[in-house]
């Protein structure tokens, strides 16, 4: 089995759902006391969630390709990246490392090739939204986005930010996200991409009647498939 790097933090509590899924299929795999083979960095939220705020994409990408690189020289064999919105800066890593970049994109775009869907609603923060590195490397790959609309955006980023990335799930913020993966729904989605690693921890399988694509899981098991191949 590869060793995983595990760049994380972004938020922190996304990243022990990453560590938990990781570990839980790589047991299941195997059997007995099998757990995952892994490093983690987890940076400092804070700092890169003021570098986004501020348009310094660039500042934000240096941080991370230099910890992508003490995972390297740590003994990683490839690199996760347990964040959506900082795919952004992912050339930038891939640049300065040597080993894979395993990336979350390339794992919603073979989820959704898999069960044949063409058309997804893409919920995630403002960044991944408005910015075309999400939905662009989904078109490549043959994947149409369908969007909120401006003042949802808005509203899903400010839950994401003040309340699922402090650990804080309410009824009417959950809510709210079905409101608009139904409005999704009646645009055109054949599925929701959950595009945020810390909606998974609001919205479930069951919670909507269209398949989801939880960006965490799929790239937890994109991860756990190429270090067991």
């Amino acid at each position: 089995m590869k060793k995983i790097g595990i760049l994380g933090g972004m938020s922190w509590e996304s990243t022990v759902t990453y560590y938990q899924l990781i570990n839980r299929m790589v047991n299941q795999h195997f059997g007995g006391l099998h757990s995952a083979d892994c490093l983690i960095s987890s940076v400092n939220f804070e700092e890169i969630e003021q570098l986004q705020a501020q348009g310094e994409w660039e500042k934000a990408g240096e941080i991370l390709k230099k910890e992508a690189l003490n995972l390297e020289i740590a003994g990683a064999e490839g690199i996760l990246l347990a964040t959506n919105t900082m795919q952004k800066v992912a050339e930038q890593i891939e640049e300065k490392i040597s080993v894979p970049f395993l990336h979350i994109v390339d794992a919603v775009a073979e989820e959704a090739d898999h069960m044949e869907i063409s058309r997804v609603g893409l919920l995630g923060t403002k960044y991944t939204l408005k910015l075309n590195f999400f939905t662009k490397r989904l078109s490549d790959q043959s994947i149409d986005s369908i969007l909120p609309s401006d003042n949802q955006i808005e509203e899903i980023n400010r839950i994401i930010f003040e309340e699922l990335v402090q650990g804080e799930l309410h009824n009417s913020s959950k809510d709210y996200f079905i409101k608009v993966m139904q409005e999704l729904k009646q645009n055109g989605a054949e599925a929701i991409v959950l595009g945020c690693t810390e909606i998974g921890l609001l919205i479930k399988e069951d919670d909507f009647p269209l398949p989801l694509i939880d960006t965490t899981a799929v790239h937890a098991k994109k991860a756990i498939e190429w270090a067991i191949q």
